[in-house]
């Protein structure tokens, strides 16, 4: 299927039951077996045999090697050694097997203006350097610009780049609803991208925005149930006027609200406020959550709210300080993600290393001079905040987050015998502190193979890369910006 396929044969070799799977001798290549048939179909049975089995599951445990056997969308079983009959054969030899890694915040709409903010912070603050800022330029002019067709480009062409880093499961931020047309591009996008995906409905402007009220012809036409692939969630940002509204609507539909909380954005007051009127709940989700009070914070806790890091982008941008330690001190469950493309990549491999380095900066520095100093974070931990707390914090994890028998079939293989990795004494320690997108073999969603021995499937990205660009020459016209390579 693929040139890297037969260069790395002898480290993925997928067959279809007995037919020439056989292994070959260490060392040498043998001939690349194609995808086997019939993968994700309801009554196929696919098991996926030999594997690292990291299942992130307390009940299910883990498997130096392992079996997980799937049949169609679910999860059958995941033990030591399966006898699956006649079922389907990937062979995960020397592949870490585990849960597809999951974004609970990620803007994708700017996937056509990726790295152009690489050295912005997040709001003017006079600075000659400054005058680009993540503010003025993404939300007061680029998004502004944004056509339906520019939506669903970047929406589909950032998805698809996610699953080829493995992230199978997110939640998308998207705030360019300036019209229900532009809506339904995004929720499009998400279908077509083929993976587990929560639609952020956020705010939009102009003449032609019918946010929020629009939320209730999206809930019914695109998500009248919440057991599809996709679902929804209200946004509902409290430095917007009318967010009571957002908030009321959101609830009367039953949808988890999701809100930006940025010190940065003085709106600490207004969020205190509102956990002292009691309006906090578990159906709340707080993306970054710095420069609140402890007020706030206990607040927050109290009524079981979600907590979304973005560490790198956090410490990149001037949200103020990623508030992990908080996190952990006040028992949240917290979960990561990869927010905005224009200054950072969204690849988990990123996210997990940012949170653990941070937090065991701050408590190497306290052990240094002697101080009393929090448990330090590990790459079993990291691996926990990319997988099964984001589900939690989604409402998904009944679906995914874990190898669990019943559960959607959410899955990815990581190459261990990959050059950057190789030989594997850890596996936690290899994904979270040695791996990175080209690891990804195999990615799984929700049973169907959307990656496979390190290549996209169903898609023509050279095509969909064409018509990015086309968008992206559009909107830097549109907004009257040169488009400079070495600014």
């Amino acid at each position: 299927m693929c040139k890297l396929c037969t260069a790395r044969a002898t480290r993925m070799a997928p067959s279809e039951g007995g037919s020439g799977g056989a292994s070959a001798k260490p060392g040498t290549a043998r001939q690349h077996q194609p995808m086997p048939e019939g993968i994700g179909t309801k009554g196929r049975k696919t098991l996926i045999k030999g594997g690292h089995v990291l299942s992130m599951d307390e009940v299910v445990g883990n498997f130096a090697k392992g079996d997980v056997l799937i049949e169609g969308t679910k999860i059958l079983q995941v033990a030591p050694e399966i006898d699956a009959g006649d079922a389907a054969i990937i062979d995960a030899t020397g592949h870490v097997v585990m849960p597809g890694f999951i974004d609970t915040h990620h803007h994708q709409f700017e996937t056509a203006l990726r790295a152009f903010l690489a050295d912005a912070v997040l709001m003017n603050d006079g600075r000659p350097g400054n005058e680009y800022n993540y503010y003025e330029m993404i939300l007061q002019k680029f998004s502004m610009l944004y056509r339906p067709d520019d939506v669903y480009i970047s929406e589909l062409f950032g998805g698809l780049s996610q699953i080829d880093a493995g992230v199978t499961t997110v939640m998308d931020v998207s705030q360019i609803h300036h019209s229900p047309e532009h809506s339904d591009a995004a929720i499009k996008a998400l279908h077509d991208t083929g993976r587990r995906a929560v639609f952020g409905y956020f705010e939009g402007h102009g003449d032609k925005t019918q946010y929020p009220a629009d939320a209730m012809r999206i809930r019914k036409e695109h998500f009248a149930s919440d057991d599809g692939l996709i679902t929804m969630i209200m946004g509902g940002e409290i430095y917007l006027p009318g967010h009571e509204e957002s908030w009321r609507i959101g609830r009367e539909l039953g949808l988890p609200i999701a809100l930006h909380v940025v010190g940065t954005f003085g709106m600490q007051p207004v969020f205190d406020a509102l956990g002292a009127a009691g309006q906090f709940g578990p159906d709340n989700i707080f993306i970054h959550m710095t420069g609140m009070s402890d007020e706030g914070w206990k607040y927050a806790a109290d009524a079981g709210a979600h907590v979304s890091l973005s560490v790198p982008i956090e410490m990149q941008m001037r949200h103020g300080t990623p508030p992990t330690q908080k996190v952990l001190d006040m028992g949240m469950v917290a979960s990561l993600s990869t927010d905005v493309e224009c200054t950072m990549t969204a690849d988990m491999f990123t996210q997990m290393r940012s949170l653990i380095t941070l937090q065991r900066m701050f408590c190497n520095e306290k052990a240094l001079v002697g101080e009393e100093y929090p448990q330090l974070l590990s790459a079993m931990d990291a691996i926990r905040f990319a997988t099964v707390n984001g589900a939690k914090g989604l409402r998904l994890d009944h679906k995914t987050g874990s190898l669990r028998p019943g559960k959607d079939a959410d899955i990815i293989l990581l190459d261990a015998n990959a050059l950057n990795v190789a030989p594997l004494n850890h596996v936690a320690g290899a994904v979270v502190t040695l791996m990175e997108r080209s690891n990804v073999s195999t990615v799984i969603c929700a049973g169907q193979v959307r990656k496979w021995c390190g290549q996209l499937l169903d898609h023509d990205i050279e095509a969909l890369r064409g018509k990015l660009e086309s968008s992206r020459d559009h909107l830097f016209e549109a907004a009257g910006i040169e488009q400079d390579l070495f600014r």
